[in-house]
């Protein structure tokens, strides 16, 4: 069973920076996909980041491009979500995820989650 615990949400002015992380337990961790998604009040979950299985290839979501970088280190188990240029827009629990069995690492269909953390962006 894979865990993964998230850390580093907090509150933040508009323009700041935050880094989450993202640690996962189990022995194969180098070879998950990993995603970053977040959900604001009253709306969906969406996908905000996601890095594929191998590493090899990333997707951004449109709203974070330029802005947010997903980075992994497969040594310590661990993904990161380096978030950059805040905006108020970007409040949010972000939530990562592991392992995407569907063939398309953007797909929502992610078997193991973290518990989420909060992220807020003052104006």
């Amino acid at each position: 069973q894979v865990q993964l615990v998230e850390s580093g949400g907090g509150l933040v002015q508009a323009g700041g920076s935050l880094r989450l992380s993202c640690a996962a337990s189990g022995r194969t961790f180098s070879t998950y996909a990993m995603g970053w998604f977040r959900q604001a009040p009253g709306k969906e979950r969406e996908l905000v980041t996601a890095s594929s299985g191998s590493g090899g290839r990333t997707y951004y979501a449109d709203p974070v491009k330029g802005r947010f970088t997903i980075s992994r280190d497969n040594a310590k188990n661990t993904v990161y979500l380096q978030m950059a240029s805040l905006k108020p827009e970007d409040t949010a629990v972000y939530y990562c995820a592991a392992d995407n069995p569907s063939g398309d690492y953007t797909s929502s269909y992610y078997i193991h989650w973290g518990q989420g953390t909060q992220v807020t962006v003052s104006s």
